[in-house]
């Protein structure tokens, strides 16, 4: 005699190992599929990281948040070849080095909002960023008589509410696509190996005013990007004006 049983369990399962292969195959269709992914990806709020280019060029930046020991040294290198780059400085830190934002807005370089004290913003409410941003832009104003329209976020860390909040105050987050990592110490001849190896037109290069060996590095990148052809300018000088879409990467392109 047929148990039931036993055959209704047997079949049951069947049907659930069934379900689980099934499920895997959809799950893995699902993250492997351009369109999903893409499609999942623009509903994210991003900042720039690049920006789609014909033409060989490129933004160098600084972020400034702590030390001030080569601000100098790097404004005389960028004056020595007819450049200007732009520099993201943090609120405390222009409370600490008035000078210095005055000479780098002197020399013609664009001195941006880095947050006022370098705070995790995801951490934070929306209106405590506007707050925040807003601190920092009037102190650089006060002192350069330009308010800032981009802003970097500390530590680069940022989510949707973040660049909401920045956004809400007309402002464009600005990431990087090739990190110098000059803050890990590591030796000039590896920071120019990096920069030069990952740079393309419409990148926007992360520096550090106050790493160790930025100043030494820093004239042989900018000789062989100019031996190139590459034009290196500020970051605003890249961005591009109109309508325009941000990708996935957080790369900007016309409409």
């Amino acid at each position: 005699m047929i148990d039931v049983r036993k055959l209704v369990q047997r079949y049951r399962s069947t049907f659930s190992a069934l379900a689980l292969v099934l499920a895997v195959v959809l799950i893995l269709w699902t993250v492997n599929n351009p369109a999903i992914v893409g499609a999942s990806a623009t509903k994210r709020l991003l900042p720039i990281y690049s920006v789609e280019q014909e033409e060989k060029i490129v933004a160098i930046s600084f972020d400034a948040a702590w030390g001030n020991e080569d601000t100098q040294n790097l404004i005389d290198i960028l004056q020595q070849r007819d450049l200007t780059a732009t520099f993201f400085v943090v609120g405390d830190w222009v409370d600490r080095y008035p000078e210095s934002v005055k000479a780098l807005a002197q020399a013609g370089n664009e001195v941006m909002n880095h947050s006022s004290s370098h705070a995790h913003f995801s951490t934070l409410k929306e209106d405590e960023i506007v707050a925040d941003v807003k601190a920092c832009n009037e102190k650089i104003e006060a002192l350069t008589g330009v308010c800032p329209t981009l802003f970097r976020c500390p530590y680069g860390e940022y989510d949707d509410h973040v660049i909401q909040a920045v956004s809400s105050m007309g402002m464009t987050a600005i990431q990087w696509d090739v990190d110098s990592l000059d803050w890990k110490g590591i030796s000039a001849e590896e920071i120019q190996k990096r920069v030069l190896r990952n740079i393309r037109p419409g990148s926007i290069v992360l520096f550090h005013n106050a790493a160790e060996h930025t100043p030494e590095a820093l004239p042989g990148i900018l000789d062989t990007l100019l031996e190139d052809g590459y034009r290196v300018v500020p970051v605003s000088q890249l961005l591009l004006t109109g309508d325009y879409t941000i990708d996935h990467t957080g790369r900007q392109k016309a409409k």
